[in-house]
């Protein structure tokens, strides 16, 4: 149900596991989050600095924006979400899928 592909270069890889999932259905986030993967949880924000790298460089590819400002517009706006939220994210932990990669 649009489900974004595979990345190619992550076939042949056994130790590959998906990390998180976030769909927008029913007007929210709805989000599955794989929390046993790092023992210290400030990994999250190495993965989210990483992960917000990626999608400037996504904009940039496809013509949509400049590389640094489409990253200064997601930390201006992540900024202004961790300061005044539009909503309280909740949810709970799926039993028994939350182990450390081996």
């Amino acid at each position: 149900m649009n489900a974004l592909e595979i990345p190619l270069n992550v076939e042949g890889d056994p130790k590959a596991t998906e990390i998180a999932r976030i769909w927008a259905a029913h007007g929210r986030q709805q989000v599955h989050i794989r929390t046993g993967i790092w023992s210290d949880a400030g990994n999250w924000g190495i993965m989210l600095a990483d992960f917000a790298k990626h999608i400037a460089n996504a904009y940039e590819e496809d013509g949509r924006g400049d590389y640094l400002e489409v990253l200064a517009r997601i930390r201006e706006m992540f900024d202004a979400e961790w300061k005044a939220p539009t909503d309280v994210p909740a949810g709970e932990l799926t039993p028994k899928r939350n182990e450390p990669i081996a």
